[in-house]
């Protein structure tokens, strides 16, 4: 089973990849990063796609299952968003304990295949070890 670092690199091997990290919802901070950072820093990209993710997981009503409970499954799966150029699409880790971390792919629009990435970010998510 792959850590943090290895997952990372997985993703960086997907078509128009051009930055990954794994990011603590709760603290904001990237727990581990690889790649280009949107906007140059991987810090700050962490602090903002954490107040995102945050808020989606802990919305009853963007959240069809309820709002995320220590112990559980996130109730998102993942969140994709899209600019002119790129798309960014956030994974939400399940864990055994507190689930508060999701992956974030940042793909290059042309030359990136947001269907694989799904596929690719969610088995890689469920091989996560993480400690």
């Amino acid at each position: 089973m792959p850590g943090i670092d290895e997952s990372l690199l997985e993703a960086m091997r997907l078509p128009g990849a051009r930055g990954a990290s794994l990011v603590d919802w709760i603290s904001g901070l990237a727990l581990g990063a690889v790649g280009e950072a949107p906007g140059g820093d991987w810090e700050a990209t962490a602090a903002e796609t954490a107040e995102l993710g945050r808020h989606v997981a802990e919305s009853g009503s963007l959240a069809a299952g309820g709002a995320a409970e220590p112990g559980k499954e996130p109730p998102v799966e993942d969140l994709i968003a899209t600019t002119g150029d790129a798309y960014h699409l956030l994974r939400f880790v399940s864990t055994p304990f507190d689930s508060t971390v999701f992956l974030h792919l940042w793909l290059d629009r042309n030359d990136g295949n947001l269907a694989l990435a799904r596929i690719r970010l969610a088995e890689m998510a469920d091989r996560l070890v993480l400690g």
